[in-house]
C-alpha cells in the first residue's frame, strides 16, 4: 500500500464503526479539517472500485469533523440529511481526501458541503444539514 501523503496524520479516537471504515487521516489547517483515506480491497464492491457508501460514510465523516473543527459553538449535532452526487470512482491504492466549506451553523442547524477528491478530481460531491443534539436542542 502507498505512503500517506506528507501533512496528514492519523485519527486516533475514532468509534467503533468509523474504525472499521478507517484508519482515517486528518491535515489541519487553522480551523478548517480534511479527512482521508486510502482505499483497500475491503473497500471495494462487486465492481473491484470503492464501494459507494464507504464513500457516503467518508463524505458524513468529513462534514461532521470539519464542522466541529470549527470550534465549541459546532460540537453536538448530528446529520439529518445527506445528499450525495457520484461524478468518479475509486480503484484500490488511491488516497481519497475531502475539501469541506462549512456554510453556517446557527443555534439549532448547520450546513455544509463537501467534494471527495483523488488526485484533485472531484469524484463525490456532498452536502449536508445538521441538526443539535441533546436536551439544549
Amino acid at each position: 500500500m502507498s505512503a500517506i501523503p506528507e501533512g496528514w496524520r492519523e485519527v486516533r479516537r475514532l468509534n467503533p464503526f468509523n474504525a472499521l471504515v478507517g484508519p482515517l487521516y486528518e491535515r489541519r489547517a487553522g480551523e478548517n479539517l480534511s479527512i482521508g483515506l486510502r482505499i483497500e480491497t475491503r473497500h471495494t464492491n462487486s465492481r473491484g472500485i470503492c464501494h459507494g457508501g464507504v464513500l457516503a460514510t467518508l463524505a458524513d465523516l468529513a462534514l461532521g469533523y470539519a464542522m466541529q473543527a470549527k470550534g465549541e459553538t459546532a460540537s453536538n449535532f448530528v446529520t439529518v440529511h445527506l445528499s450525495l452526487d457520484y461524478a468518479g470512482a475509486a480503484k484500490v491504492g488511491d488516497w481519497v481526501e475531502s475539501a469541506v466549506e462549512v456554510q453556517r451553523i446557527g443555534a439549532r442547524l448547520a450546513f455544509a458541503h463537501c467534494y471527495l477528491l483523488v488526485a484533485s478530481e472531484r469524484i463525490v460531491r456532498a452536502s449536508a444539514i445538521f441538526a443539535r443534539a441533546g436536551k439544549d436542542a
